[in-house]
């Protein structure tokens, strides 16, 4: 029996904000593609980042430099947190499926200039019971790793946990731990998928 529901958060609980990021950017002057290599494709500092080995400042500082922008950390994180909407038929989700006795749970890849941003615009994480975040946990979806903290912060078995994501390169950890999973399509589909594993919502 499936007892916690974890959402992932772009995409699914947020819309747009990597988007509109990108398209502010290149308002700045800045070229789609460097705006997309820097925050997507540079993969060490990226990971780096989202896996809790670098900060905010050091991350931003380098970003800056590469974009050639005369803005501090804290302006282009503002214009990043800017950009995001919320997905309010996931937050009525979130708050149906505690209301009927659910566990609800975040596991992202993550930063905490972003999850500090959001939270402080939009008050998300009161609605989730369990928030596993890859830069407090030191490993990335989709290590073992994350979906271990996942398993020991909700406090069941594997199998009671159900996870989606958009990429299904980003399952297989959680697959192999024994979490329930399926890849997220559309926020419809996804309902639909819970309503299949016997979901109440």
């Amino acid at each position: 029996m499936v007892k916690v529901i974890c959402f992932d958060l772009d995409g699914v609980y947020f819309l747009k904000g990597k988007e509109n990021f990108i398209a502010n950017l290149v308002k700045l002057g800045v070229s789609e593609e460097k705006a997309k290599e820097v925050f997507f494709q540079s993969d060490k500092m990226n990971k780096e980042y989202k896996a809790g080995l670098i900060g905010d400042r050091e991350f931003w500082s380098w970003a800056i430099r590469e974009w050639k922008l005369s803005m501090g950390p804290k302006e282009v994180i503002n214009l990043m947190i800017s950009g995001y909407e919320i997905n309010q038929p996931a937050v009525e989700l979130v708050r149906k499926l505690k209301s009927n006795g659910y566990k609800t749970a975040v596991c992202s890849n993550n930063f905490p200039a972003r999850i500090n941003g959001l939270n402080e615009r939009f008050d998300f994480l009161k609605d989730f019971d369990v928030i596993v975040l890859s830069y407090k946990v030191g490993v990335l979806k989709p290590d073992r790793g994350i979906f271990e903290e996942l398993i020991k912060k909700s406090n069941v078995k594997p199998e009671e946990i159900v996870y989606s994501d958009d990429s299904k390169d980003k399952l297989s950890g959680a697959e192999s731990l024994g979490i329930k999973t399926f890849v997220y399509h559309n926020f419809s589909r996804f309902c639909r998928e819970l309503k299949r594993l016997g979901v109440r919502i």
